[in-house]
């Protein structure tokens, strides 16, 4: 299993982490299926300073220009969902946890109209789905912390996996162990998980290893 050669946590850590584990939770977008959402072309089109988080600042929007620019958020993501396709692995990994009966969820910031275009059209076996319109986005705990109390399993149990630092941030602030999916790519906060894999088929790689001992 190759890690990050940046990562604070060996892999030794992380299996002690996780044992048992008895869960895990998935973000979307780059993480199950592409995504090629054009952010510098969103900001631009809502009028969001580059520094800032969209979605935050969105929301902090007079009531009167936040609806359309939800609306102009939510055109970009559909678009980007009639283009998307299911990762490398993405299907063997799920089959997997099916198999170990372990409870399985989405957590995405995406909208709901989005995420289930996404989820039908690439076939994802995931029927638990949490968007943005039911708990608050990514970095905040709320929709992983739901679904612990949901599943009835510590927090310490559980895997949430993504490929950006709101994942690594969520699942920190959750009390979860967090994986990075990196797809070779160098990331500057890479160190800040508890895992990182280079793509879906590593990480069923290593979810067979912890199970198996």
């Amino acid at each position: 299993m190759k890690l990050n050669n940046h990562s604070k946590t060996p892999i030794i850590n992380a299996q002690n982490l996780l044992k048992p584990l008895k869960g895990i939770i998935f973000d979307l977008d780059n993480t199950l299926v592409s995504s090629s959402l054009d952010f510098r072309k969103i900001r631009q089109a809502v009028n969001c300073p580059v520094d800032e988080d969209v979605l935050s600042f969105i929301n902090e929007m007079p009531e009167n220009k936040r609806q359309q620019a939800m609306q102009t958020l939510v055109n970009f993501e559909m678009a980007d969902a009639k283009t998307s396709f299911a990762l490398p692995s993405c299907y063997e990994l799920i089959t997997y946890i099916k198999q170990q009966e372990l409870p399985c969820a989405i957590v995405t910031r995406n909208c709901s109209q989005a995420a289930s275009f996404k989820i039908t059209h690439n076939k994802i076996d995931i029927s638990e789905v949490i968007t943005r319109e039911q708990f608050s986005a990514k970095p905040d705990p709320e929709a992983l912390l739901y679904l612990a109390k949901l599943w009835q399993i510590p927090t310490n149990n559980l895997l949430y996996v993504g490929d950006y630092l709101y994942d690594i941030q969520a699942a920190k602030n959750a009390q979860m162990a967090s994986c990075l999916v990196t797809f070779d790519r160098e990331l500057p906060y890479s160190n800040q998980a508890d895992i990182a894999v280079t793509d879906l088929f590593e990480l069923l790689s290593f979810l067979k290893h912890i199970q198996s001992t």
